[in-house]
């Protein structure tokens, strides 16, 4: 992956390119001191990965996100502060890291950013209710439906969850709702669609799917209670 640091701490930046320098699959293609200068660098390299500070003068990391919208790499957020989170995860980003990033932290968010860069895939195709057939590099590659354990929409992709891994899909949840057994598989949320039969428990308007926690909305509440066989 291409990478590109931007900070407008010097400091910061060679302390991220140092762990960068650790990890074999990135390739850190330049560092830039503001928003504004990476943009204009955008504009003009291929770059896969922005590790991205938020609180810069000029333009903000939040606010260079946004300008770049759907068109932008995969990005990972280093700040020092924890106040920006929720903010930062409406906007769909990889990973956010608090500054100082041990190793390991490191390692984990660019695990992350390394598997939405390797799927780009492009739609979602079904056939008779056993498989969906998810396009990755122009491959068509297979998934079994009962692998499918929940589905999470962010921006411009949906998340199709298994237990192994996840699939970054250039689509709407609706649109894949549509390509699914309705029988099998319910909106519980205008974010996330659920395999009933995965359903382990529901606690507190959560549901707990192999660890993984999933919001139910009120508004599906009802008929969710009506699909599970209540004792």
């Amino acid at each position: 992956m291409n990478c590109l640091i931007v900070d407008d701490n010097k400091l910061a930046r060679t302390a991220m390119k140092q762990l960068a320098s650790h990890v074999e699959q990135l390739h850190v293609l330049g560092e830039c001191a503001s928003a504004l200068e990476a943009y204009n660098v955008l504009q003009k390299e291929k770059v896969d990965l922005l590790l991205l500070d938020i609180e810069m003068p000029g333009m903000s990391g939040l606010e260079l996100t946004r300008n770049l919208g759907k068109k932008g790499p995969v990005i990972i957020f280093t700040t020092v502060k924890k106040d920006y989170a929720v903010e930062a995860f409406e906007l769909n980003v990889a990973d956010y890291l608090i500054k100082p990033v041990s190793p390991a932290r490191f390692i984990q968010a660019i695990d992350k950013a390394k598997e939405i860069c390797e799927s780009q895939v492009q739609e979602v195709q079904s056939t008779e209710n056993e498989f969906v057939f998810i396009r990755d590099n122009g491959v068509l590659k297979r998934i079994r439906i009962d692998e499918i354990l929940y589905l999470e929409a962010m921006g411009d992709y949906v998340k199709l969850h298994t237990a192994q891994k996840f699939h970054a899909i250039h689509t709407t949840l609706k649109a894949v709702e549509e390509k699914l057994p309705p029988g099998k598989f319910m909106r519980v949320h205008r974010s996330y669609i659920v395999a009933l039969d995965k359903i382990e428990s529901i606690e507190d308007g959560t549901i707990i799917i192999l660890k993984n926690a999933v919001p139910v909305a009120d508004a599906y509440r009802s008929a969710l209670n009506s699909k599970l066989n209540l004792l």
